[in-house]
């Protein structure tokens, strides 16, 4: 009978952090489609700084993801080494968003052979502008939310909903539709 409590309270618990998840996403200005691209600058692995200026005239796939070297983001991020391939015919840039620091997303990169850029968003300030950035009180991490950024800055699809086996050809099928390649 205990455990039963228990699992429905934990439910209970999952069910109620989902909704003000979904919440704090409407609150936290999630981007919309056709709006400008906030704008950015960011350190990679190496140290030098992204701005989404330095990318206007290029498509842009932005991912976040909430820790390096955790099965889900690997997963993830590895999906995208893999079709990395498909982004360079097209001319896309890819890059990854973390709050991890600059250290432990270089040692991602070197260990999975990551091939496209990782920003380090140690404070989260950038993925609160994009409405990604899960606040656990103290402490939160980037939501696992991906944008694709059009040639003029602007977003031109926002995905929410992310299965890290999957999501990569979803968004390369994406990006095939949006730019006719």
């Amino acid at each position: 009978m205990k455990y039963l409590i228990f699992v429905i309270v934990i439910g209970l618990l999952f069910w109620l952090w989902q909704a003000r998840s979904r919440g704090a996403v409407a609150e936290g200005g999630l981007p919309a489609v056709g709006l400008p691209a906030p704008a950015f600058d960011l350190r990679d692995t190496r140290g030098v700084h992204h701005k989404l200026s330095d990318y206007r005239g290029r498509w842009l796939v932005v991912y976040f993801y909430p820790k390096a070297n955790t099965p889900g983001c690997t997963r993830q991020s590895c999906k995208f080494r893999d079709d990395w391939h498909s982004f360079q015919e097209m001319g896309v840039v890819l890059v990854g968003i973390s709050a991890d620091t600059p250290a432990d997303n270089a040692a991602f990169a070197l260990k999975f052979h990551l091939p496209f850029p990782l920003l380090s968003d140690t404070g989260g300030a950038f993925a609160r502008q994009y409405g990604a950035w899960m606040n656990l009180g103290i402490t939160g991490f980037p939501r696992r939310y991906t944008y694709i950024i059009d040639p003029d800055g602007r977003i031109a699809r926002v995905y929410t909903d992310v299965a890290v086996s999957e999501h990569s050809a979803e968004v390369v099928a994406d990006l095939r539709r949006l730019t006719g390649h």
